[in-house]
């Protein structure tokens, strides 16, 4: 009885085990809906502004190349109470900014949020700067917050009579909470009993199967898959929560999501990234570089101390080196090969990333590369 009960015991783990491996490759591969997915109208607004920092140290706008500076001084001390027109203005602390925001969605009135502030004039630096009042419009031209604070610069800037030192961008910093919501956006997202969920990297088939744990767990048809990129999610009647209380419970589901073949090309700087769905035909490649390098050496040809005639000349002296690459060999990539295989492939053949960048796009125009090239 003993030896069966241990016989079953050790089926039953070596059942679990063998369970385990299955389903965890496919649990390791699945995101929350949350992470893939934006809702209809949570969404962010964009602020900026104008303004002026003072308080620095003679590294500001120099007036005469910066007039706006100039005449942006002269309205704030008239709103202040000084008149300074016709007078002739030498201030070398202060620098006309941009200021910009970010207002997130839901944000109440009288919290706050980070702010960026940017040189617009000639100034060097703003370090040890304090932005003054600076009202943030939004795109509708209304006043959604007002900053004001000290800047934090990650930058600094040293010089001297003969070199100059520059670390990061001095010109631009942060205020954090440095501005304070004056206006709400009104957006009541618990009077809704429909939205439409958008994905950040469309596609039919995350789309579809988004749709299906949605619905499976509601155990109705409640969302529905308009196209690549919405679902449309509508709450059932016998739900009795809100629409917020809808997100909460869909928004953890596990959905593997799904997209297709892509290499992303950057020629500027070399950076290739493919996706591990990237497929390559059978293909042949050769990669072989012809380098001729070319020396100038000249000498100069003097006479001899004594000798009645003659004079000093230049002889040209020529070292051509020609490289034809005639060690580099051919190489086969075989059907169906994963992206793991192609890059083995391509450093067996000691090809750089800038080759590497040319060889992707011909076999892409051979028809080869069964992927989508997008270059940056």
């Amino acid at each position: 009885m003993r030896l069966t009960c241990i016989k079953t015991t050790i089926f039953f783990l070596v059942a679990c085990l063998s369970l385990g491996s299955v389903v965890a490759p496919a649990l390791a591969n699945t995101t929350r809906i949350k992470d893939i997915i934006e809702i209809e109208g949570v969404r962010d607004n964009q602020l900026v502004g104008y303004g002026l920092v003072v308080g620095l140290n003679g590294s500001g706008d120099s007036l005469k190349n910066s007039p706006f500076t100039q005449q942006s001084m002269i309205a704030m001390l008239e709103r202040l109470g000084v008149n300074i027109k016709g007078k002739n203005l030498n201030a070398g602390n202060v620098a006309a900014v941009m200021v910009t925001a970010t207002l997130p969605p839901f944000q109440n009135q009288g919290s706050r949020i980070d702010v960026s502030v940017s040189s617009l004039g000639d100034a060097t630096s703003l370090q040890g700067g304090t932005l003054l009042v600076t009202p943030l419009l939004g795109a509708d031209g209304e006043v959604y917050a007002v900053a004001q604070g000290p800047l934090t610069i990650s930058g600094y800037s040293v010089e001297g009579d003969a070199a100059t030192f520059v670390r990061n961008i001095p010109t631009s910093g942060r205020i954090p909470g440095g501005a304070i919501i004056e206006r709400e956006i009104p957006f009541v997202l618990a009077n809704h009993n429909d939205l439409r969920l958008t994905l950040k990297n469309p596609d039919f088939t995350t789309a579809r199967r988004v749709a299906r744990a949605i619905n499976g767990f509601m155990s109705s048809p409640v969302a529905t898959a308009e196209n690549s990129t919405s679902i449309k999610l509508v709450k059932p009647a016998s739900y009795k929560g809100s629409i917020v209380d809808l997100i909460t419970d869909i928004e953890q589901l596990p959905v593997q999501p799904d997209q297709i073949a892509r290499v992303v090309i950057d020629e500027r700087s070399g950076v290739i990234v493919m996706g591990s769905e990237v497929r390559i035909s059978t293909v042949a490649i050769a990669q072989g570089n012809l380098t001729i390098k070319i020396t100038e050496t000249p000498q100069v040809s003097q006479p001899n101390p004594f000798a009645e005639q003659g004079q000093t000349v230049v002889v040209p002296r020529t070292d051509i080196d020609v490289n034809s690459g005639s060690d580099v060999k051919l190489g086969v990539l075989e059907g169906g090969v994963t992206l793991q295989d192609l890059v083995t492939g391509l450093n067996k053949l000691g090809v750089s990333p800038r080759d590497t960048i040319t060889i992707l796009q011909a076999i892409k125009t051979a028809g080869a590369l069964q992927a989508e090239i997008t270059t940056m």
